[in-house]
């Protein structure tokens, strides 16, 4: 707000004023969108470029009619905004919504409708929907409540940490908590995921990126089947951008609404932890012409949505309608929204769902460089702020190692996860590739940058948990109701001889060796490392590779896996701070006192390399200096059917390989010195570590 518009927030108004329906107002705010709190009143301001007239409605919480009816007057639009403040509101009962009028012209994608509630697309809470499961919106329309932000930060200041240093750990706060093993007191929540915070410090990870926040309605396709009631779970249909999930608070937040995400915030924060949001800017829950009406089809339509030339939705994010982000007022309203969880919330990063979107033209098409992206990349207060970016569409646009940056913006590598698969279980031909997407992702990003730009994952939200991936051949969606049509037929995955369970202990220790593998192959990979949640310990989908709808212990961490597989998760522990104590995996440094390059691939015979198709093995050489010593670390991975005699390369005098890691061990193992020429046998489908130390350390 400037100025002139500063004058007015005291106590007492010093100019007369209005009166509308019996409420003293003034022209109000217009260059703040959204709801504003002053100390005597609150300024009510919403745009629309296609609207003739505008409404503001007030409500009692409890009622579902309005009380109050406020039209603006043309003296309080400027522009295409409309600004009002109405003083001496009680905002513990009141909600808001609006009416606007204007054309109805679907072809020309036109559909104001004068009796039409609609929510305010700056809203900070929505009202209604804080009961998990129950939204009270669908037949009164959706509304807002006012929110007093008073909390407070305190002096505490959180330093943005490196990129190469990230750990990232994938959950969604519902799920994480919700099932009763996690043994938290506040289950499913914000709360619930804050009394979680020493479980991952002591695992090891430093960013929590949480699957969506933002409001959104979980009952949009409720169905029953199987007398199970599925919805939509994962939360990837916001209804509002500006306002956090209220049923993901353990209590009722009127009018402070969020303050318990901030606690968990603060709290991350004060453990060394940052936090990033996926944010789903490339749709909403608004679907396409036979979806709802909640906020933007009310508004301007026509600038809100990629609409066909005959006034229908494009669908490149699969969900039914796709956000026109790089028109200039869809722009602007992306950028203050990102500014304002900055700011308001202190959040560290973001991950963008279906990011490619977001640099698709008005018509669709694909822009070279997109002012949204640029913008985003450019904009002071995101500036450490982490922009990941999902590369990929649902309208086929696929932009690994090739989404526009201007080295800002860091991509989820999808090309790691599919060829790492499918090295890992043993396919032909892929020792080469393997190679590749180990030392960076090269062949996709510069080698300077590669460490800061792939996010490595073999596992996300999306698709198979680490211990499914080994489990099962094929999917098991039959629980969504769909007969098994839904989700990827393309996971790269391996049943380890039986699908699904099994009470065969020889196949369960191959499908923990096999976690232990890719996780060990994950850790110390060049990039930054992302993993999904319950994966430490084993947890389980069932063979589900789509649980959008499963609100059960389907998509729910079962906890009493972490008793169970204890060793699993103490290895995660272990190679994320294997990782942490040798810089050259994560990035580049002083070169090597001992003449070795950076990085190298070796076969069973140091510098040597075989990338023929039925080439299984490679070995994976860090070697760099760190606070003036030499730091060496040597990967050798087999995922051949059979043992391997290997050599590690020669060390000069004084120097000695110590084993650290051997997956074939169902215990950890004592760090044992290699001895000079010693040649090395590599069990079957094991993974094998080794480091740099002095002699009789």
């Amino acid at each position: 707000m400037n100025s002139s518009e500063m004058t007015h927030i005291h106590n007492v108004p010093l100019e007369p004023l209005d009166i509308i329906s019996g409420f003293e107002v003034r022209p109000g705010f217009f260059g703040t969108m959204g709801a504003t709190l002053i100390p005597c009143g609150v300024s009510f301001t919403i745009q629309s470029h296609g609207a003739t007239s505008c409404e503001l409605l007030l409500f009692h919480k409890s009622e579902d009619e309005p009380y109050a009816v406020l039209k603006f007057p043309e003296n309080y639009k400027i522009g295409c905004v409309y600004s009002m403040i109405v003083f001496y509101l009680d905002i513990t009962d009141v909600e808001y919504a609006y009416r606007l009028d204007g054309p109805f012209d679907e072809k020309k994608g036109y559909r104001f409708d004068s009796k039409r509630i609609l929510l305010d697309p700056y809203a900070k809470a929505v009202s209604g929907q804080s009961n998990w499961g129950y939204n009270t919106n669908y037949n009164r329309g959706y509304r807002a409540r006012v929110v007093r932000s008073n909390f407070d930060w305190g002096t505490a200041y959180h330093a943005s940490i490196p990129m190469e240093d990230l750990v990232i750990y994938e959950t969604h706060v519902r799920g994480f908590t919700k099932d009763s093993s996690s043994g938290v007191s506040h289950p499913g929540t914000f709360r619930g995921l804050r009394e979680k915070i020493p479980y991952l410090k002591e695992l090891g990870v430093n960013a929590v990126e949480l699957m969506p926040i933002f409001e959104f309605d979980e009952m949009r396709d409720v169905r029953v089947v199987n007398d199970r009631k599925l919805l939509d779970y994962w939360g990837y249909n916001p209804v509002c951008f500006f306002a956090p999930n209220t049923s993901y608070a353990s209590k009722v937040e009127y009018n402070q609404e969020g303050n318990e995400l901030k606690h968990l915030i603060k709290k991350l924060h004060e453990n060394g932890l940052e936090i990033y949001l996926d944010v789903v800017f490339n749709h909403t829950a608004e679907g396409n012409e036979n979806g709802p009406v909640i906020s933007y089809k009310g508004l301007d339509n026509q600038i809100y949505y990629i609409l066909t030339p005959d006034g229908y939705y494009y669908n490149f994010s699969g969900c039914g309608n796709t956000l026109n982000c790089n028109h200039p007022i869809v722009q602007q309203m992306i950028l203050e929204c990102l500014r304002y969880w900055v700011i308001t919330y202190r959040i560290d990063g973001f991950r963008f769902d279906l990011a490619s979107i977001l640099g698709r033209n008005e018509d669709g098409s694909p822009m070279s460089k997109p002012p949204l992206l640029q913008s985003l990349a450019f904009d002071p207060i995101l500036g450490n702020v982490k922009l990941i970016a999902e590369a990929w569409d649902a309208g086929g646009l696929y932009q690994v190692g090739d989404f526009p940056s201007w080295n800002r913006w860091v991509e989820w590598n999808g090309r790691y996860r599919d060829d790492m698969r499918s090295f890992l279980k043993g396919d032909n031909g892929k020792a080469g590739l393997a190679v590749t997407r180990i030392f960076g992702s090269e062949d996709l990003y510069d080698e300077r940058v590669g460490c800061k730009a792939s996010v490595n994952f073999i596992t996300c939200h999306d698709g198979f948990t680490l211990y499914d991936l080994y489990a099962y051949n094929e999917k098991h969606n039959e629980a969504n109701g769909w007969d098994n049509t839904d989700g990827s037929n393309d996971n790269v995955s391996w049943n380890c001889g039986v699908e699904g369970g099994t009470d065969n202990p020889d196949i369960s220790r191959l499908r923990m060796r096999m976690i232990k593998n890719a996780a060990a192959v994950l850790f110390l990979s060049r990039g930054i490392p992302m993993f999904l949640a319950g994966d430490e310990f084993g947890n389980t989908q069932f063979g589900n590779n789509n649980p959008y709808c499963q609100d059960n212990i389907i998509s729910w961490l079962d906890w009493g896996l972490l008793k169970k597989n204890k060793g699993l998760f103490d290895f995660f522990k272990y190679m994320i701070a294997f990782r942490k104590q040798h810089a050259p995996v994560r990035m580049h440094t002083a070169s090597c006192s001992y003449g070795f390059p950076e990085l190298s691939a070796h076969d069973v015979i140091p510098w040597e390399t075989n990338f023929a198709a039925d080439a299984h093995y490679t070995g994976i050489m860090y070697a760099g200096r760190t606070d003036g010593e030499d730091d060496c670390v040597y990967l050798a991975v087999n995922t051949y059917w059979e043992p391997l005699t290997i050599r590690l390369p020669k060390l000069p005098l004084g120097a000695c390989w110590y084993q650290a890691v051997d997956t074939f061990e169902e215990e950890s193992v004592a760090r044992r010195a290699v001895k000079p020429e010693e040649e090395i046998r590599i069990r079957e489908r094991s993974v094998m570590v080794f480091e740099v130390g002095k002699v009789n350390e």
